[in-house]
């Protein structure tokens, strides 16, 4: 279910994707139920790609966001989005404990947490596998666009 739940830059908040067309998308803010649209230009990120840098590697946010569900009962997380720098890191070292101390900022934990908030408000199944035929559709291809105008008879 991550692979369709979107961060789209400059816009506060997750939506989660509706539909694709060839310039735009259609999403749905998780915040307020309001569709729109999402053109190219913008930068969208798909919180399946998303990872936190770890002494070892990334580790996946699902694999983090699980955790803080674990931690929290299912329920909302303990320190809010505006608690202090120090706070924000105590709480992720619980959840993550090998995070790496150097690239990870306090406004991506608040981030985090934010995200994690939204997603136990709007019950966002984190244990659900993405399959291939849950994966977002590609727009069709030029030839095919052209096939489908000429067949509706214009």
């Amino acid at each position: 279910m991550l692979s369709k739940i979107l961060s789209v830059t400059g816009r506060p908040g997750l939506y989660k994707l509706i539909s694709t067309g060839k310039n735009l998308n259609i999403v749905e803010s998780l915040g307020d139920g309001k569709r729109l649209p999402v053109y190219l230009h913008e930068k969208v990120v798909a919180l399946s790609d998303v990872s936190i840098y770890t002494n070892e590697g990334d580790t996946p946010l699902r694999e983090v966001l699980k955790r803080m569900k674990e931690k929290e009962n299912g329920g909302k997380a303990s320190v809010g989005a505006k608690a202090s720098g120090s706070e924000l890191f105590a709480y992720l070292r619980e959840v993550l404990p090998d995070y790496n101390r150097e690239s990870v900022y306090a406004s991506d934990v608040k981030k985090i947490i934010t995200w994690y908030n939204i997603l136990m408000e709007n019950q966002i199944d984190l244990e659900e596998e993405e399959s291939t035929e849950d994966a977002v559709p590609e727009s069709p291809s030029t030839e095919e666009e052209h096939k489908e105008i000429t067949d509706d008879g214009e």
